[in-house]
């Protein structure tokens, strides 16, 4: 399709901004509202990013009329447009390249390998199911949408670097979100904050609080709550101080799973935790569609979509976890190749 309509370029820079600047996701939603089956039929990455630059300078997405009869100049935006459409056909017709991206995963000391693989071993040994425990984590969500320099690229002659900058916050608004899943549901949104609603820091004396104000209680109301019920946490210096080990131990006696725990949990581990490979990445993808503008919202955003997991997810991630001990275990506890490369 040579020529897009101004319906079209403003479906895409909508989507653009509602996925947090990403223009891969932006690109898809388009393919997906406007029934393109081929990817190349679609609008490139450059041309929506082109359109975003240009929505940003003129409020609109309209290519600005020429004057003069040639309408085929050799404009910059022309030309950026023709080296961009080169180099992507040289690549992948010429030379039968494939775009692939690269997988950022937490790096493993040598001892790690033997720790993670005997977790595994252990769990599978111990538990028929995992839908006995409830994964613990917090995380942060942040107010202002942030830019991957990783993903980011202006192309320059050589030695003539534009120095383009992006200027966000210092220190961008966010919120603190602790929850605890289950097989069988969620325990959670609980927000890390002051009674002026401010948020606070995560240490021993705020994450207890969250234990004694918040977890108990609620815990004991939870239709998955039973005496056979195990409590996971990683190895976070506020989630194993003594006291809070000693509430811990209390509330769960012989079934904590955490550093200094009855199961010794792994650290560096973050692919074996529904937490860390499902939930907390599940949410963003949800809670930003939206382009929350206030703490408020943000907040309202994450309890809506936490609130909406269904059951059978749930489940699904319970079946994935115990998959990911399994194959933990046929790589003797090293990096989980073929989930993170899998098609």
């Amino acid at each position: 399709m040579s020529q897009w309509t101004g319906e079209q370029r403003a479906f895409a820079i909508e989507a653009y901004f509602k996925a947090n600047n990403s223009c891969a996701i932006a690109r898809r939603r388009f393919c997906s509202s406007y029934n393109i089956r081929r990817s190349r039929d679609a609008p490139s990455e450059d041309l929506i990013r082109l359109w975003v630059r240009r929505f940003r300078a003129t409020s609109s997405a309209e290519n600005k009329p020429r004057p003069g009869p040639n309408r085929t100049s050799r404009t910059n935006e022309n030309i950026e447009l023709v080296a961009a459409k080169l180099v992507r056909e040289i690549l992948k017709k010429d030379l039968k390249f494939h775009p692939f991206k690269i997988q950022i995963v937490q790096a493993l000391k040598p001892n790690d390998h033997n720790m993670r693989k005997k977790f595994c071993e252990t769990m599978l040994e111990r538990f028929r199911t995992v839908n006995t425990i409830f994964w613990s984590d917090e995380a942060h969500f942040h107010l202002n949408g942030s830019v991957n320099k990783q993903n980011c690229r202006y192309w320059s002659p050589k030695r003539q670097n534009p120095r383009l900058k992006h200027q966000q916050p210092l220190h961008s608004p966010k919120v603190t979100v602790w929850c605890a899943l289950s097989s069988r549901g969620i325990n959670g949104p609980y927000f890390f904050e002051n009674r002026q609603r401010q948020l606070v820091s995560v240490d021993g004396v705020a994450y207890r609080r969250m234990l004694n104000d918040y977890l108990f209680p609620t815990l004991r109301e939870h239709p998955a709550f039973t005496s056979q019920t195990w409590f996971q946490q990683d190895g976070a210096t506020p989630h194993t101080a003594r006291e809070t080990m000693a509430l811990l131990r209390d509330f769960f006696p012989s079934k904590l799973i955490s550093r200094f725990g009855d199961i010794p949990w792994p650290p560096r581990s973050p692919d074996l935790t529904p937490m860390d490979f499902f939930l907390w990445g599940y949410l963003k993808s949800k809670v930003y569609e939206t382009s929350p503008a206030t703490i408020s919202e943000l907040k309202e955003n994450i309890v809506r979509e936490v609130n909406g997991i269904s059951a059978a997810l749930f489940q699904r991630v319970a079946r994935n976890t115990e998959a990911r001990f399994q194959k933990c275990i046929r790589r003797n506890g090293q990096h989980l190749d073929d989930v993170i490369f899998q098609k």
